[in-house]
């Protein structure tokens, strides 16, 4: 199975500058930044995946049915669990280019060409570490935290197959950022990766994305259970 891990881009959009520290902490997600694991266990993740049920969101193994629960999110990850639920809903390219000129503040003309060479609502991780980098420069706070806040979820909680783009719709959740911290990121992040679970079991390209780290530490836990117990 290959897996799709974002961890090592994390790091490469810079350091977090102090002006934003505050913004960031009120989220409640600046655990992902230093909570991952570098590289994942291939053979471990495949062997648990290939024991995943989607019907029952559990892993079937012979000491019984295991599965990630939302406790586990909030003691590994200290994610909230508890608090809102985001609605991600899918966006075309034109609700995409307009939530960046509203929220990144870019010019129309540059998301419209971002996301004509994605070819649809994503955005490439390099461009919204270009974009925070400039913004430093001009000092625009808000726009920093935005910018760093979409990066870090779209290699961690929100990171996909493409091992290049972060899709745009994550960026609604920080249009008011006094508010974010107000999401159950934990459940979200669950969520996601049980989806994404759920299409390695069916697909047949056997890839997986999501955040990895989530896994590697419970399946290690589990796989110390199993020895324990047999």
């Amino acid at each position: 199975m290959k897996l799709v891990s974002h961890r090592r881009k994390v790091t490469l959009i810079g350091r977090l500058v102090p002006e934003i520290e505050g913004l960031m902490a009120a989220t409640r997600l600046s655990p992902l930044i230093d909570c991952s694991v570098i590289t994942g266990d291939p053979r471990l993740i495949s062997a648990f995946v290939e024991r995943w049920h989607g019907e029952t969101s559990t892993f079937h193994l012979p000491v019984g049915e295991l599965t990630i629960t939302l406790d586990d999110v909030s003691s590994l990850l200290h994610l909230p669990i508890t608090g809102a639920l985001h609605s991600f809903h899918a966006l075309s390219t034109e609700d995409a280019r307009f939530l960046l000129t509203e929220l990144l503040e870019v010019s129309a003309e540059e998301a419209k060409a971002e996301t004509a060479l994605t070819c649809r609502a994503y955005v490439r991780l390099g461009w919204v570490q270009n974009i925070y980098e400039t913004r430093c420069q001009a000092r625009w706070w808000i726009i920093i935290a935005r910018a760093y806040l979409l990066h870090l979820v779209g290699c961690t909680l929100f990171a996909n197959k493409s091992a290049t783009y972060v899709h745009v719709v994550h960026l609604d959740a920080f249009r008011d950022l006094t508010q974010s911290g107000g999401y159950a990121w934990g459940v979200a992040a669950l969520v996601h990766m049980y989806d994404q679970l759920d299409e390695a079991c069916g697909t047949t390209t056997r890839q997986l994305a999501r955040y990895l780290t989530l896994l590697q530490v419970n399946f290690v836990f589990f796989n110390m259970l199993r020895s324990i117990m047999i």
